[in-house]
């Protein structure tokens, strides 16, 4: 319940230099007092001793106590920060655990409180869980970028310029009479002119890259007829034998994924089974079938074949693979010209280039300095916002205030969900369910 005071273990599993303990709620105040014998001055770190039940000594500790709401859950929150052996974290939970009135916290309870409570909004709460989740740079700077506000106070400008739009439409349906209202088409035209301007700008915020994307990594496929090097490239990116290289044609039968993070930017490597339209069994068709599918869906493709033969993609980085092969060939060294790198994973030549080739055109999916990506989520409430925002000049709704006053409360809704303000109960059980106990 929302109102039960809540407490659990907020830093590393023990042992640790130090455990913090967090309690939230009506009753941490007197939580702290029974543990502590008093309560501290607000906001400032005390050392105390706390005592179990009976009196027994349980730790020296900091304690510190927050009055709500101005708070990191918006309601009194103590905290306790404890020598972090597995004992004494043990002997303050289970005591904590004793106090009427307390209980264990459940996943995501605490930042859950900070939304319902107002400390942060839903698309914050959004990004604090995938920067607990970062595991590279890239995702660390999209993360902490949502979890700062970002995309909240882009939100929060559209909403002001929808309710000056709605205001202008408010004063012509209801004052029309009154000499200072501004009445008549000119409102119309400055209505859907407004509308038009902040549509284009959802758009613009729509083209940026998906934050699921950054969050799940950029997909890097290997690909090329038989026998071209994909699985020796493979197992040069990331340094393991991950896929049998062998001489016969068709070895590699199904798509096989890696993670690998360059330059601090999260990619899934895949290699493909060989493309060719002549020769394979039944199973490695499907493998083929299987490697097209991959190629269309590949954010990058590394193309080992020839330039000509390479299949149409908006990225994609033709190489010259298996130098060590073909040096002094005429007919392999002319298709080399063609390509953008010349490559040998065996001797490591090229490889310092690719690498290079990879980073610069990953970064051109990624969402530039001070811009924030959209989950999945946010960016179909965007959409929706845009889609109520346009309206055809001289078309039929274009010239009622009425149905054009609709459309920016359709609007206001949609981008309203964004930041949780409404309907949002169902998916806020998916989404806090992803925080550890002690957030």
């Amino acid at each position: 319940m929302v109102n039960d005071t809540i407490f659990a273990l907020s830093s590393g599993i023990p042992p640790a230099a130090i455990g913090v303990v967090r309690v939230s709620g009506p009753h941490a105040g007197e939580a702290l007092r029974q543990l502590a014998g008093r309560l501290p001055e607000a906001r400032r770190a005390v050392l105390a001793e706390l005592r179990g039940g009976g009196g027994a000594p349980l730790d020296r500790a900091l304690i510190l106590w927050f009055p709500g709401p101005a708070t990191a859950t918006g309601e009194d929150l103590a905290e306790l920060h404890l020598h972090g052996g597995r004992a004494v974290v043990a002997a303050v939970d289970a005591t904590l655990g004793a106090i009427p009135g307390l209980r264990r916290a459940e996943a995501g309870e605490f930042t859950r409180r900070a939304f319902l409570n107002g400390r942060i909004d839903l698309a914050e709460a959004e990004g604090l869980a995938d920067l607990l989740a970062a595991e590279t740079e890239s995702q660390r700077v999209q993360a902490l970028g949502l979890a700062s506000g970002h995309v909240s106070r882009a939100v929060e400008g559209w909403q002001d310029r929808l309710l000056a739009l709605m205001a202008g439409a408010e004063a012509e349906l209801n004052f029309a009479d009154e000499d200072d209202v501004e009445v008549g088409d000119a409102v119309t035209r400055r209505m859907v002119t407004g509308m038009a301007a902040l549509a284009s700008e959802l758009e613009e915020w729509l083209a940026r890259p998906a934050a699921e994307v950054i969050a799940e990594g950029l997909s890097v496929v290997i690909a090329g007829p038989p026998n071209a090097g994909k699985s020796t490239l493979i197992n040069a990116l990331v340094q393991r034998e991950l896929a049998i290289v062998s001489p016969v044609a068709g070895t590699t039968r199904d798509v096989i994924e890696t993670p690998l993070a360059l330059d601090g930017i999260a990619m899934r490597f895949s290699d493909t089974a060989g493309l060719r339209g002549e020769g394979a069994d039944t199973i490695e068709s499907i493998g083929i079938d299987r490697a097209r599918a991959a190629v269309e869906a590949a954010s990058i493709l590394l193309w080992l074949g020839s330039p000509g033969e390479a299949p149409e993609h908006p990225r994609v980085i033709l190489i010259a693979a298996q130098a060590d092969r073909w040096r002094g060939d005429a007919a392999a060294e002319a298709d080399a010209a063609r390509c953008d790198l010349t490559l040998s994973a065996a001797t490591g030549e090229g490889m310092d280039k690719l690498h290079k080739y990879i980073v610069e055109m990953a970064r051109t999916l990624l969402p530039r300095e001070g811009e924030a990506a959209l989950r999945q989520r946010q960016r179909a409430a965007l959409a929706e916002a845009r889609d109520w925002l346009a309206v055809e000049t001289g078309s039929h709704e274009a010239g009622d205030l009425i149905l054009l006053a609709e459309r920016l409360r359709l609007a206001s809704g949609a981008l309203d969900r964004i930041t949780g303000r409404a309907g949002v109960e169902d998916m806020l059980d998916t989404l806090f369910g992803r925080f550890c106990i002690g957030k």
